[in-house]
């Protein structure tokens, strides 16, 4: 397996729209291997951080039955607007994908949706802005996103579900990823903070 640190602005898969994405660098990621490697996960295009790929098509599977069993934990740290009212806590709010011609499809709170759990705890707060830990316990498209917003406090950059920015992405990096093995240890492994999301930091106040 690979962990890839994903820049933001990179998609992970082509699209009508998109012409650059992570596929057309896989073979640079071989190591030697002839196969080219598959994302086992995904990350929104704004999203920085790591990103899980296997090497080949068992690891593939393997890693994929450990994501739907809940066995490989993820940690997130998003800027948000705002102060939420508690310093930790889960939001558990189901996610159903909705679609309209003026706005496109997105995801909305739904008691008809799927089940969506995530864990949050503030890091650091400015004066208007907040770093929060995000944990998520399921892997609902923008769970984070909505879940943010269900706070209050929505991603700093979000043109979805927050105010959105033309010059701020949305503020949302993938901080940590742990795989455990069948022998039993837990790779662990972190992403560094990109240089934006410290100046965002940076200017809103907040230290870390």
């Amino acid at each position: 397996m690979i962990v890839l640190d994903k820049p933001a602005g990179l998609a992970c898969h082509a699209g009508p729209k998109t012409q650059d994405s992570l596929e057309r660098y896989m073979a640079e990621l071989t190591f030697g291997f002839q196969r080219l490697p598959q994302a086992v996960h995904r990350l929104d295009r704004d999203t920085s951080g790591c990103l899980l790929l296997a090497r080949n098509p068992k690891a593939h599977k393997r890693l994929t039955q450990l994501f739907m069993d809940g066995l490989i934990g993820k940690a997130y740290w998003a800027i948000v607007d705002g102060i939420p009212a508690l310093p930790e806590g889960v939001v558990n709010a189901a996610l159903i994908k909705t679609s309209t011609a003026e706005a496109g499809w997105r995801m909305e709170v739904s008691d008809k949706g799927q089940r969506a759990e995530t864990h949050y705890k503030v890091l650091s707060k400015g004066p208007k802005h907040s770093l929060i830990a995000f944990t998520p316990k399921t892997g609902r498209t923008h769970q984070i996103r909505v879940h943010s917003a269900e706070l209050g406090c929505p991603l700093v950059g979000d043109p979805i579900y927050g105010r959105g920015s033309k010059t701020t992405r949305t503020m949302l990096h993938a901080r940590e990823i742990s795989i455990p093995l069948a022998s039993g240890e837990v790779v662990t492994v972190q992403a560094e903070l990109p240089q934006a999301f410290v100046k965002n930091l940076s200017d809103s106040g907040i230290e870390i």
